[in-house]
């Protein structure tokens, strides 16, 4: 019996929606030749992660094998999954294959770092495979909600995976390739190990629609508005960007794109030539000296993002352009949970200014790009794997999608990030548990979710800040008195006198009777202002801020 084996580890993407890694490999124990499969992001938010520019898997794991891995593979564009490339690729130093509209994408992001374009290497679809030691990739066309997504099929000496990517089994969807069930039928033909598997609407009761099946909806809805226009969703799905703007042409609009997202998704559409017949656009600046009911504006920000060009139209003017009373916003798309704080600003920030504003509630304007549960069993079926190994989903997707294969006589395990799974028997089994967690960009600096900055930032945000200084002579006697300097505090409290005064009065009179022994010790000394502070703060606000002490001696 060989002694050598098949492994999955999610470093990302499992147990969450977001910021997906996969590892794969094939070898003895701790000696496997690895494969990544995507490195995405996920996005911060105020209330968990203020101030950080964006979260990132922990990679340390993978980087302290980095002599191992033999490549990284993208499945498509979105920034969950190719978001970090350019953030890691110095330390992996592995080459990067994708297909054509992907390594578009990829090779931007990398130029923006100062990395070579040609780390990116452009793969063609299957059948063509790319050998990456051990194991045989290959690039399955499938659709989802951005061009040229894939499957990955990965044939090792245990027999093959098939990694599904995300996915919806569409057979007309516009923009990419349509679901062939004859193809994977024949690519399950000699059996599938396993299959690792998009869990994300595995609660989804009903089958997944057709992109085709929503260009008659917002047609009739376009066609019918007096105003101008605006319409939003994902930038990167050239399916529904080009779906909008053709119901606008249709409708005798001339169609404006707003936002670098938005530009840059249609561009590398166009020319990596998955993109066809796309309307003809006018610049922003030509829109503002046409009528108005005479325009489409298709704007990035369907997600509430503060600096997206949706955002930037609710609170005034972007480009030159304004909306007034009349005017039709249309959000065709989902809210990604956790975004709906966002999204609803923005569309009551539009209501104020009298314009109309429909979103999806109808199911008319948007299909979801993943596969619901009906197309996850008729998935199942087609492929027949030995084993499915659910992952992209929070944990009660996951254990939702291993229960749904169990039910149809599949072996199945839940494993979120960190969870080494054995593929190697006729069983999915743990071999290993694995230390993950968050990466933080935090400016142009990466920091671990553990370090301490952004807590202490939220503490900060929570309690308010306050700067106690200081001035000891030779002796240690004080030189005259403390003096405070506040941040994000009310400047009188319930004694209704100064803040500021009222602290540094506690602190003075506290360095006056303090022991020579105590003023000698900058560690105890610095401990007792910091207690006074607080429990002076305590008193006049109710609140303990977070206390910075600054002590300086007189040589």
């Amino acid at each position: 019996m060989s002694s050598e084996r098949l492994i999955y580890l999610p470093l990302g993407g499992a147990g969450e929606i977001g910021m997906n890694a996969y590892v794969y490999g094939y070898g003895a124990p701790d000696k496997e030749r690895l494969i990544l499969v995507d490195l995405g992001v996920t996005f911060p938010d105020m209330d968990g992660t203020p101030g950080v520019d964006l979260i990132l898997p922990d990679m340390t794991w993978l980087k302290e094998r980095a002599d191992r891995l033999e490549a990284v593979f993208i499945t498509h564009a979105h920034e969950d999954h190719v978001g970090a490339i350019a953030h890691f690729y110095r330390e992996l130093g592995a080459p990067v294959y994708a297909r054509a509209f992907t390594a578009n994408i990829a090779r931007r992001k990398m130029e923006e770092h100062g990395h070579p374009e040609d780390a990116v290497l452009t793969a063609l679809p299957w059948p063509e495979t790319i050998e990456a030691g051990p194991l045989s990739v290959g690039f399955l066309p499938m659709s989802h909600s951005i061009p040229e997504s894939a499957a990955l099929i990965i044939d090792s000496p245990a027999g093959r995976v098939i990694h599904s990517g995300d996915f919806k089994l569409d057979p007309t969807p516009v923009v990419g390739e349509p679901f062939e069930p004859a193809v994977w039928q024949e690519i399950s033909k000699g059996g599938v190990k396993a299959l690792i598997c998009d869990s994300t609407n595995v609660f989804s009761p009903n089958p997944g629609r057709s992109e085709i099946e929503v260009g008659p909806e917002i047609e009739k809805l376009i066609s019918a508005a007096t105003g101008m226009v605006i319409a939003t969703t994902f930038a990167s799905n050239v399916a529904r960007v080009k779906t909008l703007a053709e119901a606008g042409q249709r409708a005798g609009r001339s169609v404006v794109l707003l936002g670098r997202a938005m530009r840059r998704m249609i561009e590398a559409a166009v020319e990596t030539g998955v993109l066809a017949g796309f309307p003809p656009v006018v610049s922003p600046e030509e829109a503002t000296e046409m009528p108005r009911d005479n325009l489409l504006l298709l704007v990035t920000g369907s997600q509430g993002e503060r600096r997206a060009a949706s955002a930037q139209l609710a609170r005034g003017k972007y480009r030159g352009i304004e909306v007034k009373e009349g005017d039709l916003f249309l959000f065709s798309s989902k809210t990604i949970p956790g975004n709906e704080r966002g999204v609803i600003r923005i569309m009551n920030q539009f209501s104020e200014k009298g314009v109309d504003v429909v979103d999806d509630s109808s199911g008319r304007y948007h299909v979801s790009g993943h596969a619901n549960r009906p197309d996850l069993e008729q998935l199942h079926g087609i492929v027949r794997p030995q084993m499915v190994i659910p992952m992209h989903g929070e944990h009660r997707h996951l254990r939702e999608h291993a229960k749904l294969a169990a039910d149809a006589g599949m072996q199945s395990i839940v494993a979120v990030n960190g969870m080494m799974i054995d593929l190697t028997g006729n069983a999915p089994s743990v071999a290993d548990y694995i230390e993950t967690g968050r990466t933080y960009l935090d400016g142009s600096v990466k920091i671990g979710a553990l370090d301490g900055v952004v807590r202490d930032r939220i503490r900060m945000a929570l309690n308010g800040h306050v700067v106690v200084t200081v001035i000891l002579d030779e002796d240690d006697e004080p030189l005259g008195e403390a003096w405070c300097e506040i941040k994000g505090l009310p400047e009188t409290g319930t004694s209704r006198a100064s803040l500021v005064e009222v602290l540094e009065e506690d602190l003075t009179q506290f360095l006056m009777r303090a022991g020579a022994k105590t003023r000698r010790d900058d560690d105890k000394l610095e401990g007792e202002l910091r207690r006074i502070a607080r429990q002076s703060a305590m008193s006049e606000i109710g609140k303990k801020p977070e206390v910075s002490v600054i002590i300086s001696r007189m040589a």
